[in-house]
């Protein structure tokens, strides 16, 4: 997994955060409150986010609509996978990233490990 580009996460923002399927325009529109786009270059950018696989989308009248096939905290647990396979000692690696949780954080995480523990000796 690749981080996405600048343009590519300002559009998956907008694909995560609405509450259901987006034709381009309706993109172009969220984006263009930031910054100014043409329509084919986001039409562009969400043809390759489809190839990608993070889109998918269903052909409505002329127009795609569009929505995310994964969650924004998919793309967040892919990123870190990936940062835990370029390390040389992934245990190392997640030492100093549990350190830099504050103790809600790690209160969370302490309850997540342990249910998968549960699940883990119940199958």
């Amino acid at each position: 997994m690749r981080g996405l580009g600048d343009l590519e996460a300002a559009i998956m923002d907008v694909m995560w955060a609405a509450d259901g399927p987006l034709p381009v325009r309706e993109v172009l529109e969220r984006l263009r409150q930031e910054r100014e786009l043409a329509y084919t270059t986001v039409q562009t950018v969400m043809e390759i986010l489809f190839r990608k696989g993070w889109l998918d989308r269903e052909l409505k009248r002329r127009a795609y609509l569009y929505w995310a096939k994964a969650s924004r905290e998919d793309y967040v647990a892919g990123l870190m996978a990936d940062a835990l396979d370029v390390s040389a000692d992934r245990t190392a690696a997640l030492a100093r990233f549990v350190e830099r949780m504050d103790s809600s954080e790690v209160a969370q995480l302490r309850a997540l490990l342990d249910a998968a523990r549960s699940d883990e000796s119940v199958t």
